[in-house]
């Protein structure tokens, strides 16, 4: 019954991973593409949090984890049915938590006003410092833009 339960969690976590939006991952279909490139000025930045959605995957593993540790170890006959119900419903709503906090992460509203006077404001991953007034450039490539230094 561990191995079982331990086997879920595992899958759980490796299925809650989320894509990268950082500056620095590029994906095989991005790889050796060109891009446009387009200069300008850090006009400010603003911290956000990238939240990739839930998948369902956190919920349904709590919610099978619930059940079975609830259902298994409180009462017998039907005790042990409502306790796999109320297991299996707290259960969800902790997975559900847990893939929110594992899949959320630091981002940043970068807005920058390009040497045309243009304003554009990109959100990737927080992995690379920017302040305003610093020069950047913008990289653009199938309807993904980056900012780099």
């Amino acid at each position: 019954m561990k191995k079982i339960l331990i086997l879920a969690m595992i899958a759980s976590l490796t299925a809650c991973a989320s894509q990268p939006t950082s500056n620095s991952v590029y994906r095989p279909h991005q790889a050796q593409n060109e891009q446009t490139i387009r200069m300008g000025v850090v006009e400010s930045v603003r911290e956000v949090t990238i939240d990739p959605g839930q998948s369902g995957v956190g919920t349904m593993a709590g919610a099978a984890l619930g059940g079975i540790a609830a259902g298994s170890s409180i009462g017998k006959g039907n005790g042990a049915i409502a306790a796999g119900i109320v297991g299996a419903v707290v259960g969800g709503m902790v997975g559900q938590s847990v893939e929110s906090k594992v899949n959320n992460r630091k981002g940043l509203e970068i807005t920058v006003r390009l040497d045309n006077g243009e304003m554009k404001a990109i959100t990737q991953d927080a992995d690379e410092a920017f302040r305003a007034g610093e020069r950047v450039r913008l990289l653009h490539s199938g309807g993904v833009t980056r900012v780099t230094h």
